[in-house]
């Protein structure tokens, strides 16, 4: 077992690692209800979801993309497979990456929208901040805060009920709503470019805040 990972299954709620772990499951409530909504019913950070989807649009339903799908797909799998090499264990590196690519996708909402072929532009961008970040967080090993999905976490919390773990994953479902609610009102009136840029301000102050521990065990 890797340092990082030790270290981070004995996080608390309170610490540092963990409260930017809740930042950025806002950020992904936000992000998948701009892709879901705005992109064409694909998802940016659930990767599940996007296998769902696939199955959908194969069996005929309206309204599904396998194309889109398969981007987002491809994409998040892109990112991973860079962070695998480059941010493992650096939390920072990758909130300045992933702010970026935030910010791309805004820039390319603002000056070409999002319908035609634009959209696929959108979601590789946002899909690729995702693998980034999801195969980030996975280095870090902290118990019930994956930032992007939440199966696991409500199992837990059911099958656990009095886990002294019971909080964080609470925490972890209301964040990911906070996340999932206004992003979906900024995109049903029109403002998704702003949702994005929501979502990378909240990265950057994710970003600006944290501080890894001394031994720089969680940090770039």
């Amino acid at each position: 077992m890797s340092t990082a990972k030790a270290v981070g299954a004995s996080t608390e709620d309170g610490d540092p690692l963990a409260l930017a772990l809740f930042g950025l499951t806002v950020v992904s409530g936000l992000i998948d209800a701009v892709s879901y909504l705005g992109l064409g019913h694909v998802f940016a950070a659930n990767m599940t979801g996007n296998v769902v989807v696939i199955g959908f649009a194969l069996a005929g339903a309206p309204g599904f993309s396998v194309l889109g799908s398969i981007t987002s797909l491809s994409a998040f799998l892109l990112g991973a497979a860079l962070a695998g090499r480059l941010t493992a264990g650096r939390l920072r590196f990758a909130l300045v990456a992933e702010t970026l690519l935030h910010l791309a996708a805004a820039g390319v909402v603002f000056a070409a929208g999002t319908g035609g072929d634009v959209q696929y532009g959108v979601i590789a961008l946002l899909a690729v901040a995702m693998g980034i970040r999801n195969a980030t967080v996975r280095s870090l090993g902290v118990p019930d805060l994956t930032t992007t999905v939440l199966t696991m976490t409500l199992t837990s919390l059911a099958a656990e009920p009095h886990s002294p773990r019971r909080r964080r994953r609470v925490l972890a479902a209301l964040t990911m709503l906070a996340g999932v609610v206004p992003g979906s009102v900024l995109v049903l009136h029109g403002q998704t470019g702003w949702a994005l840029i929501a979502a990378a301000a909240l990265t950057a102050a994710t970003w600006a805040l944290y501080r890894e521990p001394a031994d720089g065990s969680h940090g770039a």
